[in-house]
């Protein structure tokens, strides 16, 4: 006698409680957190550099009964900054809008998209800026890669402070890396020799912060599509095989050095800047609504010296 089967009985239909978008965390981008963010009111200005070495050049001198003192004087000059406007939209059409099934969201759909696509370009615009040969004073390779038996990352880190120490008087306090160099580190002899007998914690950047005796360590975890659009996709991770030691403080401020600041132009998206303020508006004669990313800044070295750069670190 013939029986309804599974398939008689369920028709298929879109799930209400689920969907699959492949969307990465904020927080495997390090752009927004690598350097102080300085807000400023203006697109594009001036701000005022001291001259390192007027203030590191050794000159107080023994003073005579009766004399007056030696004289000294530093050098004061200007560096300018220029915020690019940065922009992305996706319109949804009123049919679209009213043929969309549950659980589909096309605001929030569209504005995870948007946020995500913003991400990338802070990412990439940053490893161009910063995280690259090039840029810094000190640009080195290690001798013994991090990803063979020998190799000895912390030693190399430690070689880079004090190349940076001695340059500015700052130990730097930050070390920025890729994902592909956190993974060799996860397995690298030198890290687990040190930790095997003293702590039950999994390699992480709070453990590699301590080893390395920095305040923080930044692991670059994004990855992007470098293909056109309509080509085959290909897939690359940012930040290829390098790490950037750093010195950067907490806050900006007055008479502040810093390997680096973002500067965030407030006159764009409400003052929001890389927060990446997103806005909706009506395109009556499409007959669509537009959902739109907007942030503007300019990613600054503003001290080559304070920041020490070892790329190709794996094979």
């Amino acid at each position: 006698m013939p029986n309804p089967t599974s398939f008689d009985v369920h028709v298929d239909a879109i799930l209400t409680n689920m969907s699959v978008a492949y969307m990465q965390e904020a927080y495997a981008f390090v752009a927004s957190r690598a350097f102080p963010q300085v807000q400023v009111t203006k697109q594009t200005d001036k701000y005022f550099t001291y001259d390192q070495a007027d203030f590191f050049r050794d000159q107080v001198q023994r003073r005579a009964d009766g004399t007056q003192s030696a004289g000294t004087g530093y050098s004061l000059s200007t560096a300018s900054y220029s915020a690019e406007v940065y922009a992305l939209h996706k319109d949804i059409g009123d049919q679209t809008r009213a043929n969309a099934d549950d659980p589909l969201d096309m605001d929030m759909d569209a504005t995870r998209f948007l946020t995500q696509q913003m991400l990338i370009r802070q990412e990439v615009e940053w490893a161009s800026a910063a995280f690259t040969t090039g840029i810094w004073d000190s640009n080195v390779t290690p001798g013994v890669l991090w990803d063979a038996a020998n190799s000895t990352p912390i030693a190399n880190i430690e070689t880079g402070k004090n190349a940076v120490l001695t340059a500015t008087g700052y130990v730097p306090n930050t070390v920025i890396m890729s994902y592909k160099v956190f993974s060799a580190l996860m397995d690298n002899a030198d890290i687990v020799d040190r930790i095997k007998y003293t702590s039950t914690d999994s390699v992480s950047e709070d453990l590699l912060a301590r080893l390395f005796n920095v305040d923080r360590v930044l692991i670059m975890a994004g990855t992007y599509n470098t293909a056109a659009n309509g080509a085959t996709a290909s897939y690359s991770q940012i930040g290829d095989k390098d790490v950037l030691l750093c010195y950067v403080p907490e806050n900006p401020g007055l008479m502040q050095p810093s390997a680096g600041y973002t500067m965030v132009w407030n006159g764009v998206s409400s003052g929001m800047g890389t927060s990446s303020a997103i806005s909706r508006f009506r395109l009556e004669a499409e007959k669509a609504d537009r959902i739109e990313i907007e942030a503007a800044w300019d990613t600054k070295i503003v001290s080559s010296a304070l920041g020490y750069f070892l790329s190709n670190v794996t094979s």
